[in-house]
């Protein structure tokens, strides 16, 4: 398997996997906090760091049919979202290389 390198960030205000710590982003990176994952709310980020992808697939979404990769935490592997890869609508194209991450499967950490 090899070394396992981690990001660790740097701030007041980190978002990390809330299975195991490992930090996910910083909350710079939000966009927006308006957006519904499958267990519930769910917030749209820049970007993020520590995780892999899945493999892409179409998935039909609530604002249209989408190309995503679930996201998954590096370290312990749990699902955190998704990224997505091609939006088909012209009005989604803003979320294209953009991620999400389900807010039951991230918590804050730091001063809020």
């Amino acid at each position: 398997m090899g070394i396992l390198f981690k990001q660790y960030l740097s701030g007041d205000r980190i978002y990390t996997c809330s299975q195991c710590k490992t930090h996910c982003t910083d909350h710079g990176q939000l966009i927006s906090k308006a957006f519904q994952g499958r267990h519930g709310r769910a917030y749209l980020f820049s970007d993020v760091v520590n995780v892999t992808l899945g493999p892409r697939e179409d998935r039909m979404l609530i604002t249209g049919l989408h190309t995503v990769c679930d996201i998954y935490c590096i370290t312990c592997n749990c699902v955190l979202g998704w990224k997505y890869e091609v939006a088909y609508e012209e009005n989604q194209k803003y979320k294209e290389g953009k991620f999400i991450l389900e807010k039951a499967k991230v918590q804050k950490e730091g001063s809020w």
